[in-house]
């Protein structure tokens, strides 16, 4: 009986040193990610050095956010939700013809505006850059 209780008293201390241990691991991940950052920043994306590798250009303009990766998952997304929206109403013609028509149609019909309400944003964005690309020049 007094084993299990050294038992359990022993892996409280154990759980209690490995919290400590992520929360010290947390703090310093911290500081460096904060200090790398700034330091990436500075140096890298905001300085006006001519680049000549491919990888380092494109990195440069994926943090600089030149590069919106959002266009193309949002457009990746409603393809894969909209073939998912199909095949969900064709499994409903066996228990409701008027139930897979609805969702067929109403579920991709509501599908197709919440991703263009979501892409206007993406397309207001680069047309706002081009114009100021234009302007610029």
């Amino acid at each position: 009986m007094y084993s299990s209780n050294y038992n359990d008293l022993d892996s409280l201390l154990n759980y209690g040193s490995q919290v400590n241990d992520a929360y010290n691991w947390t703090i310093v991940a911290l500081v460096l990610s904060v200090v790398g950052g700034i330091l990436a920043y500075v140096l890298f994306v905001k300085k006006d050095v001519k680049i000549e590798n491919k990888f380092l250009i494109w990195f440069k303009s994926f943090l600089d956010f030149k590069e919106m990766l959002i266009e193309t998952i949002l457009k990746v997304t409603y393809i894969v939700l909209a073939i998912f929206i199909t095949l969900l109403a064709f499994k409903l013609i066996s228990v409701s013809f008027m139930g897979f028509l609805v969702s067929l149609v109403f579920g991709n019909l509501m599908l197709r505006l919440i991703y263009e309400a979501s892409l206007m944003f993406v397309m207001i964005w680069r047309n706002t850059s081009e114009i100021n690309n234009k302007m610029k020049k």
